[in-house]
C-alpha cells in the first residue's frame, strides 16, 4: 500500500514537472516570435544605404554621360575578370595537370581543391609576371600619366597577352577558328583576330595539359599493374590493389621530389628555358 502511494506521488510530481516544462517551452516560443516580429518591423522602418548608378541622357555636359557609360562598361569587364584569368593565362594547364597528378596517385581529395587552386594561382602569377611587367611599362603607366588615351591603352594592352598566347598555341588550332569564322587568311600575326586566337589558345592548353597528364600517369599505372599481379598470384583477390599500391605510389612521389619536378616542369613548359 505504501509503495502504491509513493508511486502515485511520483506520477503526480512527474505530471506537474512536464506541465511546467510545457509552459516554459510555450513561453520561449512566444518570446522568440515576438522578437522576430519586432525585428521585421524595425527593419522596415530603417532605410538601408545603397549605391545607385544613373546615366542622365539629358545632361548638358556630354562628358558626364561618357563617364557614366565608361564606369558601367568597367563594372561589366570586372565581372568577366575571373573567366579571363582562367582561360587567357597559364591557369588552365596548371590546374588540370595538378588535378590529374592527384588522381594518378590515388588520392582524389588530397590535396584538397583549395590547395590545388591556390597553388595553380601562385604558379600562374609567377609565370605571367613578365607579361604584367610589360603591360605596366608600355600601357598602364603611360595611360596613368596621360601620355596615351584610353583607346590606345586598350590596344597596346593586348600586345603582351597576344604574344604569350601565340607562343603556346598551335597553328592548326588558329587555322581552325579562322576557317570557322570565315576570316580572311592573315598575312602576319597582327592580322589574326583575337576572337580566333582566344579559343585556339584554350584548346591548345587543354591538349598540352592532357599530354602532360598522360606522361605522369604512366609510372603510377605501372605500380598498380605490378601490385595487382602480385596479389593475383598470391590468391588475394578480395584485397583491393589500390589499397596496397597507394603507399608505394606516395613513396615514389616523395623519393623523386614530385612537387619540385612538377612545378619546374609546368613553369618550363611556358618559359621554354632550362
Amino acid at each position: 500500500m505504501i509503495k502504491r502511494l509513493f508511486h502515485l506521488k511520483n506520477l503526480i510530481n512527474y505530471g506537474a514537472m512536464k506541465k511546467h516544462q510545457s509552459k516554459s517551452f510555450t513561453r520561449s516560443i512566444v518570446f522568440i516570435v515576438f522578437l522576430l516580429a519586432m525585428g521585421l518591423l524595425l527593419s522596415g522602418c530603417v532605410a538601408a544605404p545603397g549605391v545607385s548608378l544613373t546615366v542622365d541622357s539629358q545632361s548638358p555636359d556630354p562628358k558626364q554621360v561618357t563617364s557614366g557609360v565608361q564606369l558601367f562598361v568597367l563594372m561589366t569587364v570586372l565581372s568577366l575578370a575571373p573567366t579571363v584569368l582562367i582561360l587567357a593565362t597559364s591557369f588552365t594547364r596548371i590546374v588540370i595537370v595538378l588535378s590529374m597528378v592527384r588522381n594518378a596517385i590515388g588520392t582524389p581529395s588530397i590535396p584538397p581543391n583549395q590547395v590545388i587552386i591556390g597553388l595553380s594561382l601562385l604558379l600562374t602569377f609567377f609565370i605571367m609576371a613578365p607579361v604584367y611587367k610589360q603591360m605596366d611599362a608600355e600601357t598602364i603607366q603611360p595611360f596613368l600619366n596621360g601620355q596615351i588615351d584610353q583607346k590606345t591603352a586598350l590596344k597596346q594592352a593586348q600586345v603582351p597577352i597576344r604574344e604569350f598566347m601565340f607562343k603556346q598555341t598551335r597553328e592548326k588550332d588558329i587555322q581552325l577558328f579562322i576557317d570557322l569564322g570565315n576570316e580572311p587568311q592573315p598575312a602576319t600575326l597582327e592580322d589574326i583576330p583575337s576572337v580566333s586566337l582566344f579559343p585556339a589558345f584554350v584548346i591548345s592548353e587543354l591538349r598540352t595539359a592532357f599530354t602532360m597528364g598522360f606522361v605522369i600517369y604512366i609510372p603510377f599505372l605501372v605500380i598498380d599493374l605490378v601490385v595487382s599481379s602480385i596479389l593475383l598470384s598470391m590468391g588475394m583477390m578480395m584485397l583491393p590493389p589500390s589499397l596496397v599500391s597507394l603507399p608505394f605510389k606516395l613513396l615514389l612521389f616523395v623519393m623523386v621530389d614530385g612537387w619540385y619536378l612538377l612545378a619546374s616542369s609546368l613553369v618550363l613548359s611556358f618559359t621554354g628555358s632550362s
